[in-house]
């Protein structure tokens, strides 16, 4: 049965291996970071209280979240698929009114999946104002008031 709970700093190496594992299966995204760089930053967004991980018998995956801004969202290649990403960000809608985020333009299949949640596009840019400069997509969901 998958739990989510808090991301503690023993969680860090499982939550950056798993960004550093979809950088190296995705061919259009650049490496501009090395797999110990991912594993710092995986701790700097866990030591600040961000990250959200989902659990079995190991961290399936994680929702980094610093108020109505969503920074990451990332499920290890053998969990995807299963709903891990929808219970993530489910969880994540249910404390929020609104909830924003970027994702990269060549990226189909995230795009996907936050339009399937109601999230909707708001901005495409070119990449100049991204690290690794490749155009992007703002996506941006609010609760409907019933």
């Amino acid at each position: 049965m998958t739990v989510l709970r808090p991301a503690t700093s023993l969680d860090a190496g499982r939550v950056g291996a798993i960004l550093s594992s979809w950088i190296d299966e995705t061919p259009w995204m650049p490496r501009i970071h090395t797999r110990a760089e991912d594993i710092a930053h995986a701790a700097m967004m866990v030591d600040r209280g961000w990250v959200t991980v989902s659990q079995d018998e190991t961290v399936t995956g994680f929702l980094a979240r610093d108020g109505h801004e969503i920074h990451a969202l990332y499920i290890a290649a053998e969990a995807r698929g299963q709903g891990v990403g929808s219970q993530l960000l489910k969880s994540a809608m249910q404390t929020q009114d609104t909830l924003s985020l970027w994702t990269f333009q060549q990226n189909t299949r995230a795009q996907a999946f936050y339009t399937i949640h109601g999230f909707a596009e708001i901005k495409r840019t070119d990449g100049a104002t991204n690290d690794e400069g490749l155009p992007d997509i703002r996506y941006h969901w609010q609760r409907t008031q019933t």
